[in-house]
């Protein structure tokens, strides 16, 4: 089991990171124009873990193709001369608004996950139960949930997917 979540957990590690490469390569390169090699070790030494040239490449062609990068050959100290790219201002005012985007979306994200934490949720029955004229006692339910046969924890129940009031 413990496999398959490390699993899960990585295969939701790169889609997280499959729809923020692009801002994050034009973050790393407003600092500094770099190399191909260069950056993907960026995106390790940030924190990404293992990122493949076949991922990055692509993505600076598209970036240069849509003006967001420049590139210029470079002479290498060893072996053929290398592209070096760089942020053009087109790429920064494009990385000003995904940060701002970023931000919005992620504050999102963060509150909707703040509303369903657990003692989050126990004010809103307590809440709900008090405003219904229903008594609540904490003895009667424990911080894990009423005392009843529930589905496990990775089955969602019905009542999951019901509108609450």
């Amino acid at each position: 089991m413990r496999g398959m979540i490390e699993a899960d957990d990585a295969e939701r590690h790169t889609q997280l990171l499959r729809g923020a490469l692009d801002m994050c390569l034009l973050a790393l390169l407003s600092g500094e124009p770099a190399h191909g090699y260069e950056l993907v070790r960026r995106v390790e030494a940030a924190g990404f873990g293992a990122v493949s040239y076949g991922t990055v490449y692509p993505l600076l062609t598209r970036m240069r193709r849509l003006g967001l990068v420049a590139d210029e050959q470079q002479v290498s100290p060893a072996g053929p001369p290398r592209k070096v790219y760089a942020l053009t201002s087109a790429g920064r005012t494009r990385l000003d608004a995904w940060q701002r985007q970023w931000t919005r979306f992620a504050d999102r994200v963060g509150a909707v996950l703040a509303a369903s934490s657990p003692a989050t949720e126990a004010t809103s029955r307590a809440t709900s139960r008090a405003a219904s004229g229903a008594a609540f006692s904490p003895a009667a339910e424990p911080a894990s949930g009423p005392a009843t046969s529930e589905p496990a924890a990775s089955e969602p129940a019905a009542s999951d997917f019901a509108p609450r009031s």
